[in-house]
């Protein structure tokens, strides 16, 4: 899956527009939760988002 692809996912369930990579990474991840996205398909779309700057929640 590609990020574009994965925009593309969230505009036909949210009917908006992402405001930033963040919640495309949160998208992805709830996705990934679901078994909606395969854990390949998660790490590839994780690593291009933080490529472009999303930051990955960490719990302390």
């Amino acid at each position: 899956m590609t990020v574009e692809t994965l925009r593309n996912r969230f505009v036909d369930v949210k009917q908006c527009e992402p405001e930033n990579h963040d919640q495309l990474l949160d998208f992805a991840r709830r996705k990934y939760l679901k078994g909606e996205l395969s854990l390949s398909e998660y790490k590839k779309v994780m690593y291009a988002l933080e490529q472009d700057g999303a930051t990955n929640l960490t719990f302390p």
